[in-house]
């Protein structure tokens, strides 16, 4: 079992930035792909980005080149650096944990979920 905490959202103006955090604790070995999920009021979850345990990451079109995903030296603590933050990246942001390869889009690859943490972004 992997359990996953977020922390570090808030609320915040346009243009900010914001980081979170997602806190691995428990087989955290089996994680083979970290990613990072967003669902804004009346949307289905999307992808945001990812990272491999061999370090390969993963941008949705929409934060490419605004977000950044890293993750610690002991490989139990994901990242997520947004940078220019937009009125419509608010959401509630999840950290998820697959303990296979696939494709890091699919939300079904994941075993793990953390609890969420909200991001606001007023404009």
């Amino acid at each position: 079992q992997v359990l996953l905490v977020e922390s570090g959202g808030g609320l915040v103006q346009a243009g900010a930035s914001l980081t979170l955090s997602c806190a691995a604790s428990g087989r955290t070995d089996s994680m083979y792909i970290r990613g990072w999920f967003r669902q804004a009021p009346g949307k289905e979850r999307e992808f945001v980005a990812s990272i491999t345990r061999n370090g390969a990451t993963a941008y949705a079109d929409s934060v490419r080149g605004r977000f950044t995903i890293s993750r610690d030296n002991a490989k139990t603590t994901v990242y997520l650096q947004m940078n220019t933050l937009k009125a419509e990246d608010t959401a509630v942001y999840y950290c998820a944990a697959a303990e296979q390869y696939g494709l890091p889009r699919r939300i079904s690859l994941y075993d793990y979920w953390g609890q969420g943490t909200q991001v606001t972004v007023s404009s």
